[in-house]
């Protein structure tokens, strides 16, 4: 892997994002922050009521949907972008054709979806803020955290996109990963309360131990934290980023050698 053509693979899709970005606004950032409204602060009052928490609700789900913020960007990039660089555009085998290796593009386009989740995850904080759902200044590392866990699931997802053919695999992947992931990570109440039986499910979605690490830096001493330390979350998520990494590099070279 060189530097400079991750550079150009990284500079590639930044140009290209340039011309589509309008497009991306709603489900990136407006939709997310029309949820945190809705259930932070609507239902939240209901919530508040009952005593549920130990916190504010928004304060706990502002910080869970921070998080899979990061995995939803992440995943709309690396899902049907990456499948039509190989399928309809056939991006990947100019590229290939070009002194960019396999390494080059896979980390060039992470580094580009590195940098939206960072930007939209930012954003997402600062609509936090006057809503009182932030209660410590460890909350300016939040959007990090949301990368990393962005990279945890988007590293996987460029080797499932690069095996696939079909478009409708690319849907049923939408709506049996994500949709369960942010249902059971503890984004919307303690996973504590699920079943005992779905609860070490949930301790294997990145997804939940982004949320943890989110939780921890945004609201500080207000969350009495998980079971698992913060060294053992990061760890997790790097696991999830080096072993996709490495999966999706032999998923393109295969893909590329037909």
């Amino acid at each position: 892997m060189t530097g400079r053509s991750t550079l150009a693979v990284f500079e590639y899709h930044l140009s290209g994002y340039r011309r589509v970005w309008r497009g991306t606004v709603f489900s990136s950032f407006v939709m997310p922050v029309l949820f945190f409204l809705g259930m932070g602060l609507m239902v939240g009052e209901y919530v508040d009521r009952g005593g549920a928490l130990d916190l504010p609700y928004a304060q706990f789900i502002g910080a869970g949907l921070l998080a899979f913020t990061g995995v939803q960007v992440a995943m709309i990039e690396s899902g049907f972008p990456v499948l039509g660089n190989f399928k309809w555009h056939k991006i990947y085998y100019g590229m290939a054709a070009a002194p960019p290796r396999v390494s080059d593009m896979i980390a060039g386009q992470l580094g580009y979806i590195s940098l939206r989740v960072l930007v939209t995850a930012t954003a997402f904080l600062l609509v936090m803020i006057p809503f009182g759902a932030v209660a410590s200044a460890g909350a300016v590392f939040a959007p990090l955290i949301a990368v990393l866990v962005g990279l945890a699931v988007a590293a996987p997802m460029f080797a499932y996109s690069a095996t696939i053919d079909s478009p409708n695999l690319m849907a049923i992947m939408f709506r049996f990963a994500q949709l369960p992931m942010m249902l059971f990570s503890g984004v919307f109440f303690p996973i504590e309360q699920l079943p005992g039986g779905l609860q070490p499910l949930a301790y294997a979605l990145p997804l939940y131990h982004g949320v943890e690490l989110c939780r921890a830096v945004v609201l500080g001493a207000a969350y009495a934290g998980s079971a698992w330390p913060i060294a053992a979350h990061l760890g997790y998520l790097l696991l999830w980023v080096v072993a996709g990494f490495a999966l999706a590099t032999v998923r393109f070279r295969t893909r590329l050698a037909r």
